[in-house]
């Protein structure tokens, strides 16, 4: 297959692009606008090894001409491309309004138009809002609490409206927090390891008792592709590995792999709107024949060492947005 992975050079999207380059013999080619998150040396070693099989365009999501010629003849559209941050959200929410929904009714407006086999639309639990007890399942309502995770619910609807209505083969992931190589030094894990191996203070919210469940990229990268290939459409599905701690617990494993004791904790106060929990039933992607396979402590451990050893990597993003934004998820 040719595929055509909107948000390529970003967090997930460059790890996905990686991942069906390794266990597959599909091609890619890689859409990105290249804002601050999104990076070309984040595929270098991918255009390196796999240069024949990989295309790069740099356009926006909004651009419907260009999204037209780079999806043209392409198999599948996995559409990653998203403002992501809740604290940026907090602060400028129009940017997500605009790359959230208008691009995804772009994205999803291009497809119809070109007839695209298979288009899957990547989402987040945070759509469901604060989970007190249990598991959110797919069909329970959204409740979004941020200007993020409300475009990023209306994004869902936006794709979902295009199958219901036109028909659109469209399917839609949700999963946890994702955490590994390449992630923007915005966020927690990255965030809290880079500080810390620079000498610094690590930021912890409120009470530091929210919880997470920690998936590791390349568990939500395998889970996508089998969704891709084997999903319904018109279909949700939930992706989480159930490994749930609370923010002081993540920190405090930071600290430990960093070497660094608690008086490197900077506690602040906490953020606008917190969701307490989020917690995702999986059964259903399961059902596909799809579970986690990195353990989160030895994944966590291997992705501290991984920015220990790529500082070439992520200390030139730090003289840019990286810190002017606090992060805790």
């Amino acid at each position: 297959m040719h595929l055509l992975v909107t948000g390529g050079a970003g967090f997930i999207g460059s790890n996905y692009t990686r991942w069906v380059l390794e266990n597959s013999d599909d091609r890619v080619t890689v859409y990105d606008a290249l804002t601050y998150a999104g990076n070309r040396s984040t595929l270098r070693d991918v255009e390196e090894r796999w240069g024949e099989r990989l295309g790069f365009v740099h356009a926006d999501v909004c651009d419907a001409g260009a999204l037209a010629a780079a999806a043209a003849g392409c198999d599948a559209v996995v559409h990653f491309a998203a403002e992501s941050h809740v604290d940026r959200s907090i602060v400028g929410p129009d940017a997500f309004v605009r790359t959230n929904c208008v691009g995804t009714n772009t994205v999803m407006r291009v497809c119809r138009e070109l007839g695209t086999p298979k288009v899957v639309h990547i989402s987040t639990d945070e759509v469901y809002g604060s989970v007190g007890t249990g598991h959110s399942k797919e069909t329970d309502a959204l409740e979004p609490r941020s200007p993020y995770s409300a475009s990023k619910a209306g994004s869902d609807l936006i794709a979902l409206s295009y199958h219901s209505t036109y028909g659109l083969p469209v399917v839609v992931t949700r999963s946890s927090n994702n955490f590994g190589p390449w992630q923007y030094p915005e966020k927690v894990i990255p965030l809290f390891t880079t500080n810390l191996l620079d000498g610094r203070t690590v930021p912890l919210y409120g009470d530091g008792l929210n919880q997470r469940d920690w998936l590791h990229v390349e568990d939500n990268c395998a889970a996508v592709d089998r969704v891709l290939r084997s999903g319904e459409p018109g279909e949700i599905y939930n992706i989480g590995a159930g490994a749930e701690i609370t923010n002081r617990e993540l920190t405090e494993r930071i600290l430990a792999l960093c070497g660094a004791g608690p008086e490197r904790i900077e506690m602040v106060p906490d953020r606008l709107g917190h969701d307490r929990r989020y917690a995702l039933d999986t059964a259903k992607v399961r059902a596909l024949g799809w579970q986690p396979r990195r353990g989160f402590d030895d994944a966590l451990a291997a992705t501290v060492e991984w920015y220990r050893d790529n500082r070439w990597w992520w200390e030139p993003l730090e003289g840019g947005s990286a810190g002017s934004v606090r992060a805790t998820p």
